[in-house]
């Protein structure tokens, strides 16, 4: 399956798992939603992969600690961004993070010049708007945004590493793992309110199968065919499928914007296309 075809796969999930995170904030916080999602699907990887069975040197351990680490504070984050910005001023905002990787990792013009060109279509698509945001919120949320936005920076640079490894979805299994454990003393007292709540616990868990197993390990598949730089252009699929799927689904017109932006991140991904 071509790469850009697999970012709209992860964007159909992700943006349904959001839609569930943001119903579940007055019950639990933002953060702790956050928090959750990463550990029900660190338990979900390693049911699913059994990492033990593979031997790992010290240096994959690491490599996917920090990954893992990483993940688990860009998800944190963001939802606490989202919870004080618009959805889309947050998504603009933290695209800055694939915009400055692409930059500095960027080989030729073409990739340089596709970030730029897929920035513009973020912004367009985002909506870009700070006017009805009440000042604390705005701090809080653009010092979250830009804290995720260097998390993701990270995360492309870092799980780069971890799939041209080779250890892949059990890197991320690993990962995933640490990053929860890492933010548990912080977040670990909500244990008793989500397991004794089976409905709580269920959505939980489709947040966390929606919007970090199959995007997480969609983004690893990617991440050993393309490089670096191509992946964070890519990355602006995101913000584009959620336009795309709200018109179809949800019968909402895109704007004139909106086209613009749809129309600037498919020149950026065809900016950066292979043969």
């Amino acid at each position: 399956m071509p790469a850009p075809l697999l970012f709209v796969v992860s964007g159909l999930t992700l943006y349904a798992g959001a839609a569930v995170a943001v119903g579940l904030f007055d019950t639990l916080g933002a953060p702790t939603v956050g928090w959750w999602r990463i550990a029900l699907a660190a338990v979900v990887l390693l049911a699913w992969r059994r990492p033990w069975r593979r031997r790992w040197t010290r240096r994959d351990l690491v490599a996917a600690t920090l990954f893992g680490v990483v993940l688990a504070a860009m998800n944190v984050v963001f939802y606490v961004a989202v919870d004080h910005l618009p959805l889309g001023v947050a998504v603009a905002i933290e695209f800055l993070g694939p915009v400055a990787v692409a930059a500095v990792t960027g080989r030729g013009w073409r990739e340089r010049a596709a970030i730029v060109v897929a920035a513009a279509g973020v912004v367009l698509l985002a909506g870009v708007t700070l006017g009805t945001v009440p000042r604390e919120d705005a701090v809080i949320g653009l010092t979250a945004v830009l804290a995720a936005a260097a998390c993701w920076a990270g995360y492309i640079v870092l799980g780069k590493r971890v799939a041209g490894a080779g250890t892949g979805i059990d890197g991320l299994a690993v990962g995933m793992a640490a990053g929860a454990v890492a933010f548990a003393p912080f977040f670990a007292s909500s244990t008793a309110t989500v397991v004794t709540d089976v409905p709580l616990l269920a959505f939980l868990l489709v947040v966390a199968v929606c919007s970090s197993v199959v995007p997480y390990v969609l983004d690893q598949v990617v991440l050993r065919r393309v490089g670096t730089a191509s992946f964070a252009v890519m990355l602006a699929l995101l913000p584009a499928t959620a336009v795309v799927v709200g018109a179809v689904v949800l019968r909402q017109i895109p704007t004139w914007p909106e086209l613009a932006g749809l129309v600037l991140v498919s020149g950026a991904i065809a900016m950066t296309a292979r043969t």
